[in-house]
């Protein structure tokens, strides 16, 4: 005897049924579309196989369980390497090199075909440790300090013909930190120290050169002034001067003319009293 809970109403049965058949449908029906975001490129598998038609941003549509999406950025992304080379005089130098860097769109399938979507640990970081290694052999320790965008400038021409046929466009390349041995830093601080030093004793040398030569335009101005002095002394400032001694004779004068006796023409004296 089948109890009576044992059973379901035939209208529950429906239900479940119709909910199954529902969930099933929406499954199938999401898994036909896909979106591509901005920065974004689709390639689409069927069977595993790529199609090298680059799907881009926006709604898509691809067969369920028989085709598959895969994304790839496209959009400039940056990837950091530290490095360590040797330079030309044989210092070891370290740092660390940021590249900027975008996958070209129409590479996209093939990129994935051959190397899939690690190509940055596969293929753009090893040509950049190597390439970094290459361009600091050509300079010496310190023209790496001096000629800083030389190198990031070598760097990055190098770089962007390496990566350029493997469809990665090298947009920059940043030498974001270089440091050397403790000894050469040492060194290049000893450097430094010394190179002020002798700065600092040559303008002090310039200073009193020039101080002496102050002195000079000095002396020499009191030497001219002194000559042009004597060269005006001519005839008629003596004659000038004379007349001014004279001047100073009159002023004192008394009014009073002097009386002289014996000789062939006396003087007359007109201090006393006389009439016509």
């Amino acid at each position: 005897m089948v109890k009576e809970n044992e059973l379901l109403p035939s209208n529950t049965k429906g239900l479940i049924i119709l909910g199954v058949i529902v969930t099933l449908f929406m499954i199938t029906l999401f898994s036909t579309c896909y979106i591509i975001q901005a920065g974004e490129r689709g390639i689409l598998l069927t069977f595993g196989k790529v199609d090298t038609q680059v799907r881009g941003e926006g709604l898509g549509f691809k067969i369920p369980f028989i085709q598959k999406i895969v994304k790839m950025g496209v959009k400039t992304m940056k990837s950091e390497v530290e490095i360590y080379a040797g330079s030309r005089d044989l210092q070891t130098i370290y740092g660390n090199i940021t590249v900027n860097y975008r996958l070209k769109e129409s590479y996209a399938p093939t990129m994935y075909k051959e190397v899939g979507v690690n190509y940055v640990s596969v293929i753009l970081e090893p040509a950049v440790l190597e390439i970094s290694k290459q361009t600091i052999s050509m300079y010496n320790a310190e023209e790496i300090l001096t000629k800083r965008s030389d190198v990031k400038d070598k760097m990055k021409d190098l770089l962007y013909t390496r990566m350029l046929d493997k469809g990665i466009i090298i947009d920059d390349v940043l030498i974001t930190n270089f440091d050397y041995s403790e000894s050469f830093n040492k060194a290049i601080e000893n450097k430094v120290t010394a190179e002020q030093n002798a700065l600092a004793a040559k303008n002090k040398l310039e200073q009193i050169k020039y101080e002496a030569e102050q002195t000079v335009t000095i002396a020499k101005a009191q030497a001219d002034s002194l000559k042009l002095l004597q060269q005006s002394a001519t005839k008629e400032t003596i004659e000038l001067q004379r007349l001014k001694v004279q001047q100073s004779a009159i002023d004192k004068w008394d009014g009073k003319l002097p009386q002289v006796t014996g000789g062939a023409i006396p003087f007359i004296s007109l201090t006393g009293n006389y009439t016509n």
